[in-house]
């Protein structure tokens, strides 16, 4: 798989897209004004405590108090049994196991009113929810996760060979005698004690210095913030399986060669600056893609497609055959239609954000072995995806249910924003929909009116059209009905279903 990284950056934002083979896989933005607080660590106040939620808002200085839950909170005599998986969502820890819920205290019993505690953001605030946050520290580098608050060790669970396992095991456990914990991170494989060694030391004199500026910082207040979106996709996507990084902006291209070169100096001939006067986005065909992501029918190359449809509670996916009608058998082009559309969800999945309670309506197969096909490519291809997420077997209805973990706005969410008219909705009121509530109306308004008084309607232009044109009979009938004149005045500044009745 080809992997390519195209860096479009501006002084009013950093967008990053993600290419696989050709494909757009993701689409990363940050902007100045609107940046992400995910990893930034805080020396925060306890504002409320709620003992019916088990969980505490606490003041961390954004405009909405962090959301603490009791299962995020870990007291320092908790020590060495908590987990919180680091930014990586590829990790996994082998010892020792979660501290239970029978031995955790009621969080009344652990906080009180006006504390203070260091936590750390672990989910970007969303809507109207302020950030989610953790007292159990981690802080990521090139290749581990430390948690300065934990003494074990764990090993990515992407790094399947047994033989490299029992080799970063070793090195971990060689490494481990210092305070805290930590897990290697997929891009430790293959790497040496060494450099294992000297990222481990980073991290350490860097937890001394948040502790050294937490003892003289007042709360709330920011006491480390996490690298921009640039330099963490380095960080975390930049492996030797790249083919190259794509950069338009000489300053950011300077800053990543020399952090590539403090921890990867090998693959600093893949980094390349763009100085074409074609936008780099446009040059690699990424700003069609993205147009293309944002639209609710994505066609798959078969000729099949899908219906994307985003709501409150979930979102749901429909599997199409459309143009598609195979060659031999309707439960083969069926099969082949789904088989297409499982790459093509999970991609959209991926490039969407799409996180949250996930519905994948596929084309009904009869056949049981080809339902299983279907589950097993779609649990297959979802590995590549470092979101977490939890699949169910396909139901007798033919569905599939899913999570998909929320950690940062959706694509949609960041590039659009709500149509003032239908607020969401989709669709409008019909033209003959308002014409005839505009009628209804008038014929209310009426009753307050003197004879002999004409009314007046200042409308959509469209609206009144179609007054004029299509119902000019249901107008003249009125008239005589409620014995005024009507005079209909189109204004441009109203919306479609807006209009205004009065009396000259």
């Amino acid at each position: 798989m080809k992997q390519d990284i195209y860096i479009n950056s501006t002084p009013q934002e950093s967008r990053i897209a993600l290419m696989e083979d050709g494909e757009l896989t993701d689409l990363l933005i940050e902007r100045r004004q609107e940046r992400g607080i995910v990893g930034n660590i805080y020396k925060g106040k306890v504002g409320r405590v709620l003992p019916g939620m088990q969980a505490a808002f606490v003041e961390i200085g954004m405009e909405k108090a962090g959301f603490l839950h009791v299962s995020d909170f870990f007291p320092v005599e908790d020590s060495g049994s908590a987990l919180l998986a680091g930014t990586d969502n590829e990790i996994v820890v082998e010892t020792p196991k979660p501290v239970s819920h029978h031995r955790r205290l009621p969080i009344e019993k652990q906080l009180s009113h006006g504390q203070e505690i260091l936590v750390q953001v672990a989910k970007d605030p969303l809507g109207t929810k302020g950030a989610r946050i953790t007292s159990h520290i981690s802080l990521p580098g090139r290749y581990m996760v430390y948690m300065p608050t934990v003494n074990h060790v764990g090993i990515s669970r992407r790094i399947e060979d047994d033989k490299e396992r029992k080799r970063l095991k070793e090195i971990a456990v060689s490494l481990s005698k210092s305070e805290g914990g930590f897990i290697l991170r997929t891009a430790s494989e293959g790497r040496s004690k060494r450099e294992l060694q000297r990222d481990l030391a980073f991290l350490h004199k860097l937890w001394r210095k948040c502790l050294q500026k937490a003892e003289s910082a007042p709360s709330p207040s920011l006491i480390h913030q996490d690298l921009d979106l640039i330099s963490r996709t380095i960080r975390d996507f930049f492996t030797t399986e790249t083919h190259s990084v794509v950069v338009d902006q000489v300053k950011e291209y300077r800053r990543i060669l020399e952090f590539v070169g403090q921890f990867m100096p090998r693959l600093k001939s893949k980094i390349t600056l763009y100085t074409e006067t074609e936008p780099i986005m446009d040059r690699y065909g990424v700003e069609a893609k993205i147009t293309k992501a944002l639209e609710r029918k994505v066609w798959l190359r078969s000729g099949g497609y899908l219906i994307i449809e985003r709501t409150e509670a979930l979102t749901a996916i429909d599997v199409n055959t459309g143009r598609f009608v195979g060659k031999r058998s309707q439960e083969e082009t069926i099969l082949r239609t789904n088989t297409e559309a499982v790459q093509e969800i999970v991609r959209q999945l991926r490039l969407r954000n799409i996180g949250g309670i996930i519905i994948l309506d596929f084309i009904d197969m009869e056949k049981e072995g080809n339902r299983k096909r279907i589950y097993e490519a779609l649990r297959e291809a979802i590995k590549g995806d470092k979101a977490r997420t939890n699949i169910l077997k396909i139901s007798e209805l033919g569905l599939v249910e899913m999570t998909r973990q929320r950690t940062r706005e959706s694509l949609e969410n960041t590039l659009l924003s709500l149509c003032p008219h239908c607020e969401g909705r989709g669709r409008i009121k019909s033209n003959v929909t308002v014409a005839y509530e505009i009628l209804r109306a008038i014929k209310k308004e009426k009753t307050q009116l003197a004879d002999g008084k004409r009314i007046v309607v200042r409308l959509h232009p469209d609206i009144a059209n179609f007054l004029y044109d299509e119902e000019s009979h249901s107008l003249d009938f009125l008239e005589r009905e409620i014995n005024h004149k009507i005079i209909l005045k189109a204004a441009e500044n109203l919306r479609h279903d807006q209009y205004e009745i009065s009396a000259v």
